[in-house]
């Protein structure tokens, strides 16, 4: 046989593979999970849009890396709420603006890689006035993340669950100005910007949070975070009877999470962030585990109670890696 020959044989080959993968829809696309999976054909903004308006209370899940995001959406939750507190920590810095907005930015982009499920960033502040702001939404985009959550505090910001804090609220008018040049520099029209409302946190009442909300959402927010940290929903109920539906509604319910889901939706809360579990609950997993192998100096205790490699592999999709080689490697 011709090297000529030998040419045409391996380029009709490599011609089948891919009329097989095209035809076959993706097929390795579709190992995700390690399962078949049907993707939507609507854009992930789309799906967010969708979800925060829908008449059912909904539900975000706190994620702060791609392996964390990919195990909320194999739990079976419709989108990701990506934590400003937890991505922070587990970069071991504190939630006020230390990690630069190009690093949340990177750890973002790992999540929605891994995902197809929209994700809701939680953009602090927006990294700085209405400038740094609305480059950050050209950027998300670029990446494939489906909103932004922007809060009306002063950057550097302080977390708003931190005990005998100051939380000086940004002038209303600087924030309304902030939340309208997102809105007006966003290319795709369904990406969402949900303006958080702190004015309950900085010891504000009732009528200066409707105020805002009212002002955000003329800007064009299209929700607003009404946030608290009372141990009782009394702030969330009090905005509730006076808002009067103007637009969806998110809470973080952290510190009265004894309120059962159902009042929530009594009061007419479009979506229910749980806003750091992930965070927690991986920290109290390694924690134990650290503290029982530097005591007993042994994995005989312990392997049963952490996932497998195996596991962690299949988290990686390795199958898929492997498929690709199958597809993509000359064979020997």
């Amino acid at each position: 046989m011709t090297s000529q020959t030998l040419c045409q044989t391996y380029l009709g080959n490599m011609a089948h593979k891919t009329r097989l993968l095209n035809g076959g829809k993706n097929l390795v696309r579709n190992l995700v999970l390690g399962r078949s999976v049907s993707t939507s054909s609507k854009r992930k903004t789309t799906l967010l849009k969708q979800l925060l308006s829908s008449p059912q209370l909904a539900f975000l899940m706190e994620a702060h890396s791609g392996l964390s995001a990919r195990i909320v959406e194999e739990a079976g939750f419709h989108g990701i709420w990506g934590s400003g507190l937890s991505i922070s920590a587990q970069l071991g810095v504190r939630d006020s603006n230390e990690a630069s907005w190009t690093q949340v930015l990177e750890v973002a982009e790992f999540m929605a890689d891994a995902t197809h499920i929209p994700i809701l960033l939680d953009a602090d502040t927006g990294f700085g006035n209405f400038n740094n702001a609305r480059r950050l939404v050209r950027k998300l985009e670029d990446r494939g993340i489906a909103g932004c959550c922007i809060e009306d505090k002063c950057f550097p910001k302080t977390n708003s669950l931190l005990d005998g804090r100051q939380q000086p609220l940004a002038d209303i008018q600087e924030f309304t100005l902030k939340i309208k040049a997102c809105k007006d520099h966003q290319r795709d029209p369904d990406f969402c910007v949900v303006a958080r409302v702190e004015a309950f946190i900085a010891g504000w009442g009732l009528q200066e949070a409707l105020t805002r909300a009212e002002a955000y959402r003329n800007a064009g927010a299209d929700a607003i975070l009404i946030h608290s940290k009372k141990s009782d929903p009394s702030d969330i109920e009090a905005f509730m009877s006076q808002w009067g539906n103007k637009c969806p509604v998110m809470i973080v319910p952290t510190k009265y999470f004894k309120t059962p889901t159902e009042h929530f939706k009594e009061l007419g809360i479009s979506t229910v962030i749980w806003a750091n579990h992930n965070l927690r609950a991986s920290v109290s997993a390694m924690q134990n585990t650290c503290h029982q192998i530097m005591s007993e100096q042994s994995l005989v205790n312990i392997e049963s109670k952490v996932a497998s490699i195996t596991e962690i592999f299949r988290l990686q999709q390795d199958h898929e890696l492997r498929a690709a080689e199958n597809l993509y490697l000359p064979k020997k």
